[in-house]
């Protein structure tokens, strides 16, 4: 039988699911084929591909190293609970120069603005000294243009206590700024030691406050109101201008006691060389360089620390000693608080100290 070539069937053609035939599935258990099973010639799935060694070495690194961040910030918690180091009296000590272990001198330092805080410190400091028996004197490394009355009253106080309980000699010795209360703290000491280019009394007291009440009423429209069981007692107020009568006031009830407190420690603390009316002379909130200070008997010695250490170990009847400082450890508790701590505390205490008035042993022009 003749047919044409064109007729012929290709054999790359698909046979349509129509043409396929139907099978007889009531006479056999066998599932009909599916139609993949047919075009199987025509698609074929990739392979897999095999996840390679290196993917595995690094899912096992990035996996370990979840693990050991785990690890250690439970040793961090673990540390902060356990580690004695965060606690206010754990101090270690740093050899500033060595010399004989039985014979110590303590270096202990009032830096900054003498606040409750800095009294705190060196008081605890003061009673690691008072425990340590090798401790055979002190020196106390000022660096302060003074703060708080009550602060420096309390510094004055730890160094007397100190003096009276173990009869070892306390030396002040001052570099930088140590005015107002610095030299309050100083005058405690048996000796004032100065650095020739330091800057020392401005004996008196200060008092500031702010008053808001133009800002208040005429900038932001905003009236105070004060109910007040007594005239005096809201003197002196940040809401009212403050009067002549409320300043006279306050100069007899606070400025006139501390300063007649300041006069009266500087003339029990330098009696042998300064007489009350000498200091009262001084005692006008003048600064003065190490030189002056040492020609007005306010000082003993211009000179640098070793100068210091040698009237530590004169006085204490001691040749070679070991000098150093006391250091807070290492605190871990404490860094964690430091990182909670806000760099602008709007806190309620913190608004009520700055509205309250600062009444200090301050040499002013070095804080403002």
């Amino acid at each position: 039988m003749d047919y044409d070539q064109n007729d012929a069937p290709n054999e790359n053609e698909i046979p349509q699911q129509n043409d396929i035939p139907e099978q007889n599935h009531a006479s056999s258990d066998i599932p009909p084929r599916p139609i993949s099973s047919v075009v199987e010639h025509v698609y074929h799935r990739p392979p897999k591909k095999k996840r390679s060694i290196a993917r595995i070495f690094f899912g096992i690194l990035f996996t370990l190293s979840i693990l050991a961040n785990m690890f250690l910030f439970m040793m961090l918690i673990v540390m902060a609970i356990i580690v004695p180091g965060g606690k206010e009296g754990i101090f270690k000590e740093q050899t500033v120069t060595k010399g004989h272990s039985n014979n110590k001198i303590a270096i202990i330092r009032v830096d900054g603005i003498i606040d409750n805080q800095l009294s705190e410190r060196v008081r605890t400091q003061f009673k690691a000294a008072t425990e340590d028996a090798k401790v055979k004197a002190v020196i106390l490394r000022i660096v302060s243009p003074g703060g708080t009355v009550s602060a420096s009253d309390q510094i004055h106080h730890e160094i007397t206590k100190f003096r009276e309980k173990t009869n070892k000699p306390v030396v002040a010795f001052m570099q930088t700024v140590a005015a107002s209360g610095g030299y309050y703290s100083a005058v405690a000491c048996d000796e004032i030691i100065a650095e020739p280019t330091v800057i020392t009394g401005s004996i008196g007291v200060i008092m500031n406050n702010f008053v808001v009440k133009e800002l208040l009423e005429q900038k932001l429209g905003i009236k105070a109101v004060t109910i007040k069981s007594g005239p005096k007692k809201d003197w002196p107020s940040m809401f009212e201008e403050t009067t002549d009568e409320q300043i006279e006031y306050l100069q007899q009830k606070l400025i006139g006691p501390a300063y007649d407190r300041f006069v009266k420690l500087i003339d029990e603390g330098r009696g042998d060389k300064l007489n009350k009316d000498q200091v009262l002379a001084l005692a006008d909130g003048s600064i003065y360089g190490a030189d002056e200070a040492c020609e007005n008997k306010l000082i003993d010695e211009v000179g640098y620390l070793e100068d210091a250490v040698n009237a530590a170990q004169r006085l204490a009847g001691i040749s070679s000693s070991r000098v150093f400082e006391y250091k807070q450890q290492f605190s871990i508790s404490s860094i964690l608080a430091s990182e909670n701590r806000s760099p602008l505390p709007l806190d309620r205490d913190s608004l009520s100290k700055l509205a309250m008035p600062q009444f200090l042993y301050l040499w002013d022009a070095s804080w403002e």
